[in-house]
C-alpha cells in the first residue's frame, strides 16, 4: 500500500524520492521527501478561450495560429474525451489541480498561459488580454502562494506596451518570468524589433520561457499532413529553429545575462550541439555569418536552461545533464497535458546522484525562478 505525506507546501505527497538518509531525535535513521516544482504547467481564462474560438470561426488568417488541438479543447468537447478533462483542468486554478498535485506528489506549480497565448491578437488587444491574463494568474497565485507561482505572459509585436507588463508584472504582480509562445506574425525574437523586450527580461533578471507553438507561415506546409504541425513534431521543430536564431544572431553577446529555458528537453538542441558549434564555426570562417563570441555550445550552457516537459527518457535526460550541465536543468510536467504521477515517478526512477535529483526537482527552479 501506497503511503502519503505531507508535503512541503502543505499539500500531500505520495511515493516520494527522497534526498537521503537523516538522523532523527532517538537515533534512527528517517528520510524526508524532496521538493518537486514543475515548471511548464498550462492554464487558460475563460476569456481567452472564447477569444480563440471567436477568432478561429471569424477570420481564416487568424485561424492558422489557433492550434487544431486547442479548438478541440473549447469547441464543445465529447464529455469525458481527454479534450473535455484538458479543458476542465486548463481553466481551474483551484481543487481538480492542487487535487492532482496532492495525488502525485507536486509541491508547486509554476502556471503559464497556454498556447497560442495573447501572440495572435492584433496588438492593442493582445496587450488587454496579457494585462487581463496576468492579472488572473496573480489572483490564483494569492490564493495559493505555497502551491503556485507563474510567467507572466506580453504582447511582443507591441515592445513598448510589453516591456511595461514586464515590468509590471515582476514589481508589482511579484511573477518569477515570462512566457512567449514563439514566433508573433512569423517574427522571432531575435528581430531587432524586439529589442526592448529582451533588454527588459535582461534588466529585470528573470528569464524567458520560448515555449512552441505550430510552425510559422514559412516553415508550417510540410507539417499540415500527418497531424505533424503539433507536439508530435512541429512544435520541437520550430521552438528549436527560434533558439538556434537567437544563438546565432548574436543576441547573447549583446544580452549576456539574458536567460531562456526551452522545454522538452531542449527542442532537439542537445543532439544537435556539436554539429551547430562546428557548422557555425566554419560558416564564420568563410565569411558566411558574423562570427560570434563564444561557440553555439558555451551559450547553451551559459544563457539557457532546459526542462523535462513532456519527456520521460533517461538517455535523453543523460544527453542534457551533459549538454547543458546540472544546474541548468529543471523538472516538469506538462501538465495537464502529460501525466503529473508519470513525471514524477520518471525522475524519481533515472539513475541520479542525491544531489541531481534535488538540483532538477527544485533547487535550480528555485534559483532561475527566485522561488523561496
Amino acid at each position: 500500500m501506497r503511503t502519503t505525506r505531507r508535503g512541503f507546501l502543505g499539500g500531500t505527497t505520495a511515493g516520494l524520492a527522497m534526498t537521503g538518509p537523516v538522523v532523527s531525535a532517538r537515533g534512527r535513521p528517517n528520510t524526508v521527501p524532496i521538493r518537486k516544482i514543475a515548471t511548464e504547467e498550462a492554464f487558460a481564462t475563460p476569456a481567452l478561450a472564447k477569444a480563440w474560438l471567436e477568432i478561429a470561426r471569424t477570420d481564416p488568417k487568424a485561424s492558422l495560429d489557433v492550434p487544431t488541438g486547442i479548438l478541440s479543447i473549447f469547441d464543445n468537447p465529447r464529455p469525458g474525451s481527454n479534450q473535455d478533462r484538458f479543458r476542465r483542468q486548463l481553466l481551474d486554478l483551484d481543487g481538480e489541480r492542487l487535487a492532482d498535485m496532492d495525488q502525485a506528489g507536486v509541491d508547486v506549480q509554476v502556471l503559464s498561459v497556454t498556447i497560442p497565448g495573447v501572440q495572435m491578437f492584433e496588438p492593442a488587444a493582445a496587450s488587454a488580454f496579457a494585462i487581463a491574463t496576468n492579472d488572473h494568474l496573480a489572483a490564483a497565485i494569492s490564493r495559493h502562494p505555497r502551491r503556485f507561482a507563474g510567467l507572466a505572459c506580453f504582447a511582443p509585436h507591441d515592445p513598448i506596451r510589453a516591456t511595461l507588463e514586464m515590468e509590471r508584472a515582476v514589481n508589482r504582480l511579484g511573477l518569477n518570468g515570462f512566457i512567449v509562445n514563439s514566433h508573433t506574425g512569423d517574427l522571432y525574437l531575435d528581430d531587432p524589433r524586439f529589442a526592448p523586450i529582451l533588454e527588459a527580461a535582461q534588466a529585470l533578471d528573470r528569464p524567458i520561457y520560448l515555449h512552441p507553438r505550430a510552425p510559422s507561415n514559412g516553415m508550417a506546409a510540410p507539417f499540415r499532413d500527418y497531424s505533424m504541425g503539433g507536439s508530435i513534431w512541429g512544435f520541437g521543430v520550430e521552438a528549436g529553429t527560434h533558439a538556434v536564431r537567437l544563438i546565432l544572431s548574436g543576441v547573447f553577446d549583446r544580452y549576456p545575462r539574458l536567460r531562456i529555458v526551452l522545454g522538452h528537453m531542449g527542442e532537439a538542441l542537445p543532439f544537435w550541439m556539436w554539429r551547430l558549434d562546428h557548422m557555425a564555426a566554419r560558416r564564420a570562417r568563410d565569411g558566411r555569418m558574423k562570427p560570434l563570441a563564444l561557440a553555439p555550445s558555451e551559450y547553451f550552457r551559459r544563457n539557457f536552461a532546459v526542462t523535462t516537459s513532456g519527456f520521460e527518457s533517461p538517455d535523453l535526460l543523460d544527453l542534457v545533464l551533459k549538454s547543458a550541465g546540472n544546474e541548468n536543468v529543471m523538472w516538469a510536467v506538462d501538465y495537464p497535458y502529460e501525466s503529473s504521477h508519470d513525471a514524477v515517478a520518471f525522475i524519481e526512477g533515472v539513475s541520479l546522484t542525491g544531489a541531481q535529483r534535488a538540483s532538477i526537482f527544485h533547487r535550480n527552479a528555485e534559483r532561475l525562478f527566485r522561488l523561496k
